[in-house]
């Protein structure tokens, strides 16, 4: 579905079903959100710096996260399942939430989206180490979790670069050039009685109860292209070479520290952004945030050609999604931030009564 970007000002509940009515029911490709996180309290923007506490008694207030318990749970509960009908069959929801409450809100996110599409609790370290003192260790994460709507996610793998101890640890052996690499068997577990992988190599059998990787004539191309490492008693391993790698698989804890002096309270690192929607959408896909603050999903999917919606109630968080999706730097391959934008306590009534 091809439609202009969206920023939409209003209460997240009003837009995703204005959304609905509008036709992109099973069309948003992936929804990350990062709502309030049931503190307790307020938070603020003072001479254009955000507080990074609830609670400030100084400035304008930015928005409010005073919903607790039961209460904050039936309030997320009310819009992911508007979220669920948006999404399409290939989507997926990255929900960012506080550690105290997300428990929770994964079993009430079971019930919506099936436990059977849970993928992830992503383990997020979001600051230096805190010396508080409190009765308790310090709290230096929070947590994402990660579902699809189907068993059929958009996954594009991600990868990150080996470090110097990855290399050392993973790739322990060096050749005459210097490069470093590790060897792996090139048999594995499991017999095949008149298949090519259960042939001679250079005149032995794979070892009992094992068959080689592959079949014997692409180990003949291995072996003359120096790729295979003959040990001193005669066994053959495989040469793995550092960089020929693409990286290491990314796991499930993420050092991603917010911004030192956010625009806006609870502002999130912006290469968080970047790799969930790298991994979790295509060029040309929607991607939502319907608690979209500052803007940084936004721009993270204006930057990588993706369409966005984004909605906020917030004036504040208006404003400073506006400046931050202006600020983009438009090239080659980043397209100029044009977007719609509707203010639904404004605009709805104009269009209910112009469709009536």
């Amino acid at each position: 579905m091809k439609t202009n970007n969206l920023l939409l000002h209003s209460d997240n509940l009003v837009a995703l079903q204005y959304l609905l009515d509008s036709g992109f029911k099973g069309q948003i490709d992936l929804v990350y959100i990062d709502p309030p996180f049931a503190t307790g309290g307020n938070f603020t923007i003072t001479n254009g710096r955000a507080t990074t506490i609830s609670n400030s008694r100084n400035g304008h207030i930015a928005y409010s996260d005073t919903l607790k318990g039961g209460d904050f749970i039936e309030f997320l509960r009310e819009r992911l399942l508007l979220i669920r009908e948006l999404m399409s069959e290939q989507g997926s929801i990255y929900l960012h939430i506080d550690y105290k409450i997300g428990h929770y809100v994964k079993v009430m996110m079971d019930e919506v989206f099936g436990i059977e599409n849970f993928r992830n609790d992503i383990t997020r370290v979001k600051c230096n180490p805190k010396n508080f003192d409190r009765v308790g260790y310090g709290n230096i994460k929070d947590m994402i979790l990660f579902y699809s709507k189907s068993a059929n996610p958009i996954w594009n793998e991600p990868r990150e670069k080996y470090s110097e101890r990855d290399l050392e640890k993973l790739f322990p052996k060096k050749d005459a050039k210097g490069r470093r690499y590790t060897t792996v068997p090139i048999h594995a577990p499991g017999e095949t009685e008149n298949g090519k992988s259960n042939q001679p190599f250079k005149g032995m059998l794979p070892p009992a109860g094992r068959h080689w990787r592959t079949d014997v004539a692409t180990l003949e191309q291995w072996d003359a292209a120096g790729l295979i490492e003959w040990s001193a008693n005669g066994n053959p391993r495989k040469i793995i070479y550092a960089d020929e790698r693409e990286g290491k698989r990314v796991q499930d804890i993420w050092e991603f520290k917010d911004p030192q002096y956010p625009d806006y309270p609870t502002e999130k690192n912006a290469d968080l952004l970047d790799l969930i929607v790298k991994t979790s959408s295509n060029a040309g896909s929607i991607v939502m945030d319907c608690f979209c603050g500052s803007g940084t999903t936004l721009k993270a999917a204006q930057q990588q050609n993706r369409q966005w919606i984004g909605i906020d109630q917030s004036d504040l968080a208006i404003q400073a999604t506006c400046r931050k999706l202006d600020a983009i730097q438009c090239n080659l391959f980043v397209r100029k931030d044009e977007y719609d934008f509707i203010n639904l306590d404004i605009d709805l009534p104009i269009i209910l009564e112009t469709v009536s």
